[in-house]
């Protein structure tokens, strides 16, 4: 794991999004990072009790000619594949073999690999959230087979393309919602630390669904295309959310958006 300059340990894109959602999951964070009211951005560009600028905003925002912060898109994870799910189906995925997978990934006792699998593994087998529908997937095939069965078979991935801009202002351009979102209970998969790829994949009710061309606010070029994800309903947030700090409110007063960062996706309704 990467530090800032002041000593705290930096995050990565897909480890914000055991951030963004720490209060909804019992702060059971995989990746012992602080909890909301803590932690802290890795760059100067702070603001109430060190969120990140960007990092969350309000639906308002996303409005072509806007100019706003951009977050940290990178994803700093190291770089693994999904492996072929009759190979991955054969491994063994649960605390209780957690013996048996370390043996297999030859991390010896109190490793920082074997602590990492046997946070992964709890807090895939953690029970979920109020009205969140959850799976762990380790192949493409688990993750094709859970967005659609949440969707339907009619089904279309998304995602930022990019991380450029990152950190910086960037300017709105052309912005879609995607048509049905917000009933249709879109799924997430977030990228999360383990051997080989598994992806966190849930769905919550009560959120939107946008697109947005990213462009650079001096030569209005298109630098990047970006997916954001607004959740309406913040009523059983922690008041203590980074969100609720950054754009000064509390739950159930505002809705929260935030960017699909690099490697992370969201699987909606094809019909948009």
């Amino acid at each position: 794991m990467n530090s800032s300059s002041d000593g705290v340990a930096a995050i990565s894109p897909s480890q914000r999004y055991i951030y963004i959602y720490s209060d909804q999951i019992k702060e059971k964070n995989i990746y012992g990072l602080s909890p909301p009211d803590t932690i802290v951005a890795t760059d100067d560009k702070k603001v109430n009790g060190g969120v990140e600028r960007g990092l969350f905003f309000r639906e308002s925002m996303l409005k072509s000619g806007n100019v706003m912060p951009m977050p940290d898109m990178r994803d700093n994870l190291p770089k693994r594949s999904f492996l072929p799910r009759c190979i991955s189906s054969e491994l063994p995925f649960s605390t209780s073999k957690l013996a048996e997978l370390k043996q297999i990934f030859r991390a010896i006792e109190n490793s920082a690999v074997g602590k990492i699998m046997a946070q992964t593994l709890g807090e895939c087998e953690g029970a979920g959230v109020q009205d969140e529908t959850k799976r762990c997937v380790a192949s493409i095939e688990d993750m094709i087979d859970f967005a659609t069965s949440v969707l339907g078979h009619d089904v279309m991935v998304r995602s930022t393309e990019s991380a450029r801009g990152s950190k910086q202002e960037v300017l709105i351009g052309v912005v879609k919602r995607i048509e049905g979102s917000e009933v249709s209970k879109p799924v997430a998969c977030h990228e999360i630390l383990f051997p080989y790829i598994v992806y966190y994949c849930h769905t919550f009710p009560n959120v939107r669904v946008y697109e947005a061309d990213i462009l650079d606010p001096k030569s209005k070029a298109k630098i990047n295309h970006g997916v954001a994800i607004c959740h309406m309903d913040t009523s059983t947030w922690s008041p203590a959310h980074g969100s609720f700090q950054l754009l000064g409110s509390g739950p159930g007063q505002i809705e929260v958006c935030h960017w699909i960062y690099d490697n992370n996706l969201i699987w909606t309704i094809a019909k948009s």
